[in-house]
Order: C-alpha cells, then sequence, then structure tokens
C-alpha cells in the first residue's frame, strides 16, 4: 500500500505509476525519498492536470527548487503526455517529524 495521499479521482494505474515516482525523488538533505521524509500532501487530478501538493521540512529549505524540479522531471517521465503537472509547495498543515514513515523513523535514530 502506498503512502502517498490520493484523492478519489487518481485512477488505480496512475497511483501506481505516480507513486512509483515520487519514491525515485530524493531529499539531498536527509538521503531518504520525499515519501518516506513526508513532504508529499495529496495528489489530486483536475481534469487535464495532475496536482502534487507537498511541503518541506522548514520554509528556509535550501533544496526546495531541487525537490520540486525532481518531482516534475519524474513525473513528466512517466504520466501520460496530455497530463499537465504542477507542484505546489504548502505549509498549512506543516510538516513535522510526525510525518515521516517507520522506516524513515528508523534511519533516523527516532
Amino acid at each position: 500500500m502506498s503512502d502517498v495521499p490520493f484523492e478519489d479521482d487518481v485512477p488505480q494505474a496512475l497511483r501506481d505509476t505516480v507513486d512509483a515516482a515520487l519514491h525515485r525523488v530524493i531529499d539531498p538533505e536527509l538521503a531518504m525519498d520525499i515519501v518516506d521524509v513526508g513532504l508529499v500532501h495529496g495528489v489530486a487530478l483536475r481534469g487535464d492536470q495532475l496536482q502534487v501538493r507537498v511541503t518541506m521540512t522548514s520554509a528556509a529549505c535550501p533544496v526546495t527548487d531541487v525537490i520540486v524540479e525532481d518531482i516534475e522531471r519524474e513525473l513528466d517521465a512517466v504520466v501520460p503526455p496530455e497530463l499537465f503537472i504542477r507542484v505546489d509547495v504548502v505549509w498549512d498543515p506543516p510538516w513535522s517529524p510526525e510525518r515521516m514513515s517507520e522506516t524513515a523513523r528508523s534511519f533516523m535514530g527516532w
């Protein structure tokens, strides 16, 4: 089962593809994928737009642009070409360590 929060409008086949792509995006500061770190708030399909909402561990995150570009690149390589990819960085709710997967918490020694 995926840890990516998908809205109901995303078909299962697209969920599987997007889930795998997001797991390939690595937070360079933590050397873990953004799903395990808990940065992905949600994925929705709005007409011809695939919307991905992500957060960062802090508003001062120096690698925000890198992560967003990596998300766009990974998704662009696997989603149908008729879908426009939109990545929104959101701050509400804020990131907290509780958003991390058990794997990530274990890796961090928490």
